[in-house]
Parts: structure tokens; sequence; C-alpha cells
């Protein structure tokens, strides 16, 4: 027989230091292989005593992808076509070095891979036990398609862990920071985890395993698998308020807490999140892959449910109207070869459930051009997203007997202040300009068209009369002032009547409640303004504020004049105390280090269980820590937290405090990690 009596094989060293460094994976992992497809890796396979020699032996290479051995590929040590799998070797004394090439549309996965020693004749002499290794988009390859010519943008959009996610409103934005994490421990495991859960794998795997060479293909199920309205997703979407049987949407400051809890359950749905949290989600996933992605935030986001790309509002006589104050989706960059030419670049993917798309809840990859040059039977769903930046806004009071009668919107513009994280630091890039032409532009109006939309923009006669609403900067806790300010432009006096409401909304509108509500009967002079105050008192709001502390005033003006309704709102989030980080001592690897997080309840009412959640990419888990006992108003409260920090390199800590009272109040601190002391 062929078969030799001692084994031929001592070993196989995966290399995995050097490799991870070479393909931006080292954060990742260091004792498992995680590779890049398109660009080469090394093995060294070490012989017992000296190489058996050629002709007579010959090496081969095998790989195997999925649960049950779906793909098989056996590769030889000579050049192969393009497009195939193949290693070159350079023997010496008691080892062999192999450097595996992969093409650069493989499919991504977890490989295992065997080395076998052949006969002359092609029999398999020996073979290793086998090694298993994952294989990721690679941005930095040229033929990927995924490639990202600019290294700085892939420092961001691949390699950063810490981020910033926009909120607030258009005129008021605020900046969420978040923690990623794409490269914490097991991360990668249920990036696949998740397409393995998905309904098309479920359904068959082998096809499924092929098509993850595609990241349109891989995007898209991600994006479906972010929700958990259909499949095994992962987050919950909630809105009402009601979070007791979870986590409310505003707790969580990153990503890896709400994966590892959906891993660790079994694929069981985490329950909550809101828009930015699906987006943030996603986003870690991509980045994971290798799929470059950014996080995004649409001002005055439009829901346009039935196509027709206008969206109406309707007001009833309380006042309660359904404008969206922010959306988040992420972008992923990559090339559409299912398209044709000029759709590469941004794709747009909206993981929170809106609409279904393909009959299932996911949105995308829709190319930004595609929406920018109003192309909205590009594939997938630009029509959606074009609408979520350029519906034209329709604004009607309903009176009780169900007429309807127009009112003039003074903001209405959809698709504003279009903002994510740029590059260069932790400050906002608005990125408007990607989707759309200027407002009002002749271009701007030509696509408008192009998209088959009837241009709802009537021709209106100025009335005589405008309506503004100014406010200073809004403390939570405190009483303040919003001024309405009525200006008869006219010649002479005008005769009005005025009604000002304030309401605690959501983010995306849902009325919590109303605060605070102002009639009055006008007689506006000629050529003046009469400045109406509404005093808007903590006792009112307090106790019906939504977790993301934003009150909208609405005011409409009613004349018997022609377009007599006039309708004016703004939102007004209210400025959150900040908590205070303290480190104490020097950060280093595995080395205990204490932080001391405080800060002052600035509310008139006593908080009840209070509790901070801590975590930070490289440097702790997501840990808890219960604030000590009940705190009154203006009372000081610290709390220590202790971990050892688990990578070196700059590393942010997350903190974020909630109560009965105060939900959502963050702090971040920025910690470099020293490497171990020898």
């Amino acid at each position: 027989t062929e078969h030799l009596h001692r084994s031929i094989f001592q070993g196989v060293d995966l290399q995995c230091q050097m490799n991870n460094h070479a393909h931006h994976t080292e954060e990742m992992d260091t004792e498992q292989l995680v590779v890049r497809r398109g660009q080469p890796f090394s093995l060294l396979l070490q012989w017992t005593n000296g190489p058996p020699q050629p002709p007579d032996h010959q090496l081969a290479l095998v790989l195997h992808l999925g649960k049950k051995d779906e793909v098989v590929v056996r590769m030889s040590g000579s050049r192969a076509a393009h497009g195939k799998w193949w290693f070159s070797e350079q023997a010496a004394r008691n080892e062999v070095l192999l450097h595996v090439h992969s093409p650069a549309d493989t499919p991504v996965g977890l490989y295992r891979l065997t080395a076998l020693l052949l006969s002359a004749k092609g029999h398999i002499i020996e073979k290793t036990t086998s090694y298993s290794f994952y294989l990721l988009y690679n941005p930095w390859c040229a033929e990927d398609s995924v490639y990202m010519p600019d290294k700085e943008l892939l420092q961001e959009y691949i390699l950063n862990e810490n981020g910033v996610l926009y909120q607030g409103s258009w005129d008021q934005i605020t900046a969420l920071p978040w923690n990623f994490g794409q490269f914490e421990k097991g991360v990668v495991d249920i990036c696949f985890e998740m397409l393995d859960n998905s309904p098309a794998a479920l359904k068959s795997s082998q096809t499924d395993i092929t098509k993850r060479a595609d990241p349109v293909y891989v995007s898209r199920t991600i994006t479906a698998m972010v929700n958990a309205n259909d499949d095994r997703g992962v987050v919950s979407g909630r809105w009402d308020g009601e979070y007791s049987d979870g986590v409310p949407p505003t707790r969580w400051t990153g990503s890896v807490p709400i994966l590892r809890r959906w891993s660790e359950g079994g694929a069981k749905r985490v329950r909550y999140g809101q828009c930015w949290v699906f987006s943030a989600v996603a986003c870690t996933i991509l980045r994971c892959l290798g799929i470059p992605t950014r996080c995004v935030t649409n001002y005055s986001s439009a829901h346009d449910t039935d196509g027709n790309i206008s969206v109406d509002y309707l007001f009833n006589e309380q006042l309660q109207s359904i404008s969206e104050n922010f959306h988040c989706w992420v972008e992923s960059w990559m090339s559409r070869e299912d398209l044709p030419k000029g759709y590469d670049g941004w794709q747009v993917l909206d993981p929170t459930p809106q609409e279904r798309s393909d009959g299932v809840f996911c949105c995308g990859p829709c190319p930004v051009r595609a929406v920018k040059a109003g192309e909205v039977a590009i594939k997938y769903d630009a029509p959606f997203v074009f609408s979520e930046v350029n519906a034209d806004l329709v604004c009607w009071i309903v009176h009780p007997d169900g007429k309807r009668t127009r009112a003039s919107l003074n903001s209405g513009t959809v698709g504003r202040n279009i903002s994510t994280k740029s590059v260069h630091g932790e400050y906002r890039e608005d990125i408007t300009a990607e989707y759309k032409y200027p407002e009002g532009s002749m271009k701007e109006r030509e696509v408008y068209a192009k998209a088959g939309k009837q241009a709802a923009k009537q021709n209106e006669r100025p009335g005589q009369l405008k309506l503004s609403i100014k406010h200073a900067q809004a403390v939570h806790g405190t009483d303040f002032d919003v001024i309405v300010e009525v200006l008869n432009v006219s010649a002479e006096d005008t005769l009005a009547h005025l009604t000002v409401i304030s309401n605690a909304v959501t983010y995306n509108s849902l009325h919590r409640g109303e605060c605070q509500r102002k009639t009055a009967e006008l007689t506006v002079p000629a050529q003046k303004a009469h400045k109406e105050v509404l005093r808007l008192l903590y006792d009112n709001y307090g106790a019906c504020i939504s977790e993301h502390h934003l009150i909208r005033v609405t005011a409409l003006l009613q004349t018997s004049g022609p377009l007599n309704s006039i309708l004016q709102e703004v939102n007004i989030p209210l400025k959150m105390p900040k908590l205070h980080i303290k480190v104490t001592g020097e950060a280093v690897v595995s080395r205990k280090l204490t932080v001391i997080i405080s800060f002052t309840n600035p509310l008139p009412v006593t908080l009840r269980r209070g509790v901070f959640t801590v975590e930070g990419a490289g440097l702790t888990e997501e840990q808890e820590i219960q604030a000590p006992g009940d705190i009154r108003p203006s009372q000081y409260v610290a709390v220590k937290c202790s971990f050892k920090p688990i990578r070196a390199g700059l590393r942010k800590l997350l903190v974020d405090f909630d109560s009965d009272r105060l939900r959502d109040v963050k702090g971040e601190a920025a910690i470099t990690v020293q490497e171990k002391k020898l």
C-alpha cells in the first residue's frame, strides 16, 4: 500500500497574527484566522522529518464551507484560472510555506481547510485535521465589489468601532455616541449566525451560501434580519413608551450587548429598538463583514405609504399632527453589477420595519444616485427612499364633521440636514446634496417630474399674516417661555383666532400627551406684530414627556381671508444633564481600572430606580450599576465601576443613566489603554 506507517505532517501553523495584521482584522482576533478575499494569506506546514519529495508526492488543499459542507473547493499548487482558489509553495528544511490565493468574488463565511498529501497517482496518503478560518469582504482589494479606494475612508467605515448617531430635530441636532464594537469577541460569529437564520438560508442553505459572494444579497438579508418582524431577526421595534418587559430603546449605548443577547437567547428577538438602534446594529454587522458602512439621519423624514410621493399631514382640531422629526438608516458602499451603469457607490439600506419589500420588512440596497436622479424604477425600494427625502407635504385641517380644509405650512420641507459622522473626527457632515438638488432649483423640479410627482405646490398667494415661533434654550426640569409672533404685512388691521398647543412627542411624532393649550382672539394692527407668550411649566410637561425629551409647539392661525389657515410647528428638544466620568490611574491591558461616574439631579422631583449602564469596545462588556437609593432634587450622586481593559489603543467608554422620571442621560470618556508592561 501507499500508506506510510508514521505521520508525515506534524501540523499546520495558520500564522494568525501575521495574516490578521496584513488583512486588517487583528483587532477582531489574534487566535483565530480571519482573512479577506482577493488577498493572499500564508500557512506553514510542518513535516515530521524533511519534506516528502516530488514528483512522487504532491500537496493539495481542500476547503469546506457550510454546516453540511455544502460547498467544497479543491485547490492545487499551480496558478489557477482567474476566479479560482490556488496556492504557491516555498519549501524549507522541515516545513513548507504556502501562499493561499482566494478569488475576490468568492462567498464569505467560515471555511474549514484540510491539507492532503497525494501520491503521484493522486491517491491520498495522509491528511491533516481540519482548521477553520473566516473569510470576509475586502474593501482594500480593487477586484472586490466593495472596493473603496480611499484608505482614510476605510479607517472610519470599516475599522472605527465608535461612532456618532444624530438625533434631535433639524434645527437642533443632537449627537449620540455609539459603540459599534464590530471587532469585539464573538461578533463575527454572530454575523454569520444571523445569515444562517435568514429565511433563505433555512429554506436552501446551499443556494444561500453561494449567494453570499454578493454584497447586494448579503446587505439586503442583514437589513431584513436586523428587525424581528418576519423572521428570527434580532431587534423588536416598539414605539408606544411601554418597555417594562424589555430594555427601553434609549438605554442602549452600543450594538454588542444586543447582538450577544440575541445569540445567547438562541436567536430570540431582543426588546426593544427604534430607528437609530436598527441602523446602528446593521452598521456593526456590515462593517464586521467588511462592507464599508455609515449611519445616516434624515430630518423631517416622510413616510409615504401609498407611493404617490406626496405626504398628507392631517391635523385634527386638537392640532395633533403626524410629522416625523428624524429617521435613521445606513449607507453601504458597493458596486451594483445587477444594475445598468452609474449606480455604484453608496446604497441606502433601511432596517427599520416600515414597509414590506418583496414581502419582507427590509429596504434596499437603493443607490443614493438613483434617489438624486429621481430614477424610482431602480431596485431596490427607490420610490420609498425617494419619498423619505423628497415628498411634498400637504397640510389639512380635519373638522369634526370630517370636512378638510387646506392649511399653508411654513416649514414644508421634507428631508433636510441629512447627516452622518465625518471621517475626520467627531463632527457632523451634511450629505443632503448627495440625495437631492437644492430645494426649488430647476433641476429639483425636473427630478420631481421624472419621479412621477404631481407638483403639489400650488401658487399660493401670500396671506396678510405671517406666523413664527421662537424660544430660548429649554432645560429639562425648568419652566420656559415660547413666543408666538403674528406679523401683519397688510395695510389694514386683521382679526384672527390663534390656537397654540404644546405636546410631548417622541422622535417619530407619537403623542404622549398634551402639556398646555392657549387660545386667543387677536386684532393685529396693520404693519405690526402681535406677540403671544406661552409659559411651559415643568409641572405640566414633566409627567407626560417621552423618553426623547421633545416638546412640539404647534400654532394655528385662522382668519376669514383666502388661505385662511396658517400652521407653524417647532420641535423643542429639552437640554439634558451630562454624566461626568473620572478615570483614576493609568489604563493598561488586563490591569484593573476604576472610573467614577457622577451627576446631579436637575429635576424638581425625586428619581427612583436609577441605573447606570457602562460599556466600551476593547474596555469592558456591558455592566449595570444600581444608583444608591432615591435621588432627591439637586442631589449629587457618584458610583464606582471597575473593569480590566481588553485591547490597547484609544478606546471610548459610554455610560447611560435611566430612572423612573429621567431617562437617556449619557456620558462618555476617551481612554488610552497601554499594552501590558513586561
